[in-house]
């Protein structure tokens, strides 16, 4: 396996360029920012963009959970790449991260300052300080899995190698992490709990919710429903089919992750008395 490093300053644009560098260097696996990512997919792992501080951040980008880790090492062994793009701040941040990960450490290092001009490089440090905008290497539909509720803006960009006259389109997303959010946008246990309660009328076999419970929980909520049941449905179908609904469409509405969702029948009740 050869690692290739690609190295500057935050907010210089490394992750904007990363896919222009991997293309010229027939490059199709990528680690970003504690992301495993290949051919515009992730992998595994879990974005350091996701994290509610800085400090949080640079300790996911370079892996220092040890779960996480594995999660990449594993998948790596699994992938067996026979090129890799690492990006980081400095070659000793690689270096550490290529540690960690247990594989090659750089056979070339690549500086954002050789790709970029220092009006490139400021501009790219204006959009990054005062609008909170970062880019991931991937496209949005895909980006949207790692980052529901978040802000998510594509942006299409076109490579062309030397000697070729045929160009590649790739795709890449801009996000707005916690920790560099601007302007909040907030939902209310109790518009949630709404939510939840017309999904699941909207099941078969579901006659009326008695409450709905919702716990709101770091970027997420966890949901409690009691309902009553229409008699001779197959009780177990019902109740999963309810928590399924419930978790798919509630983060689809709110960009809220569902952790848990609970479904408890506390009664039943027959055709006659649904009239």
């Amino acid at each position: 396996m050869e690692v290739y490093a690609l190295i500057g300053d935050s907010g210089t644009g490394k992750s904007h360029r990363a896919m222009i560098v991997a293309y010229e260097y027939d490059i199709d696996t990528v680690i970003d920012d504690g992301l495993l990512i290949k051919g515009g997919c992730i992998l595994a792992g879990r974005s350091a963009k996701r994290e509610s501080t800085a400090l949080l951040a640079v300790k996911r980008a370079i892996f220092l959970d040890a779960e996480h880790a594995r999660e990449i090492r594993e998948r790596l062994s699994q992938e067996n790449p026979p090129k890799v793009l690492v990006l980081g701040t400095s070659l000793r941040m690689v270096n550490r991260i290529t540690d960690t990960l247990s594989i090659p450490r750089p056979c070339r290092v690549i500086d954002i300052k050789d790709l970029a001009s220092e009006k490139e490089l400021e501009l790219a440090k204006n959009y990054r300080d005062n609008f909170g905008m970062h880019v991931i290497p991937v496209p949005t539909i895909e980006v949207k899995r790692d980052f529901r509720g978040y802000l998510v803006d594509p942006l299409k960009y076109f490579l062309r190698k030397k000697n070729e006259t045929r160009r590649k389109v790739g795709e890449k997303s801009i996000i707005r992490p916690k920790f560099s959010f601007i302007g909040k946008l907030s939902i209310s246990e109790h518009a949630v709990s709404q939510i939840a309660t017309r999904i699941a009328l909207q099941n078969k076999g579901v006659t009326q919710v008695n409450k709905a419970t919702v716990i709101m929980i770091e970027d997420g909520v966890k949901i409690r429903l009691e309902l009553t049941a229409l008699y001779g449905s197959f009780l177990p179908k019902v109740a999963l089919d309810v928590q399924r609904d419930v978790e798919k469409r509630v983060e689809w509405m709110t960009g809220l992750i569902v952790y848990d969702t609970q479904i408890q029948i506390k009664s039943l009740e027959t055709a006659m008395e649904k009239k």
